[in-house]
């Protein structure tokens, strides 16, 4: 039976790359945001990628600790997401309740339904259909 070989890329581009201090800032704005969203703790540690959520109750108490490559991707979306909902409702109070609220586009589910799937690309397709509609003008 033949070995596999890892292939390397060379040329392939590297994902983003954050400071510690970078991370520390996507936490504890996420915490923020996740209190304006109105989430419970569980909530939460599935949309980050179903950390502890012993973890996640850390984290409020300004306790972090290693934040790797899936949970930075993870903390970048969800800031994509925050700043889409900001320039898209001039009143934050709207942008914060859409999460909850209904889509069509998502067959009838709320942006917050479609995140809970777990993975990242459940946040990257709410941060897409965001982007999309910022881009409208």
């Amino acid at each position: 039976m033949p070995q596999l070989q890892l292939v390397s890329a060379p040329d392939a581009p590297d994902g983003p790359h954050y400071s510690a201090e970078e991370v520390r800032a996507m936490q504890r704005a996420v915490i923020k945001l996740f209190d304006r969203w109105g989430l419970t703790d569980d909530q939460a540690a599935v949309l980050l990628g179903d950390i502890a959520t012993r973890t996640y109750q850390r984290w409020k108490a300004q306790k972090y600790g290693r934040v790797g490559v899936d949970l930075s991707a993870r903390l970048s979306n969800l800031m994509g997401i925050h700043k889409a909902l900001r320039l898209v409702f001039k009143d934050a109070q709207r942008g914060y309740g859409w999460i909850k609220r209904a889509n069509a586009v998502f067959g009838g589910k709320s942006a917050l339904d479609i995140m809970l799937g777990g993975q990242l690309t459940d946040l990257m397709r709410v941060r897409h259909y965001l982007d999309a509609q910022r881009a409208l003008w």
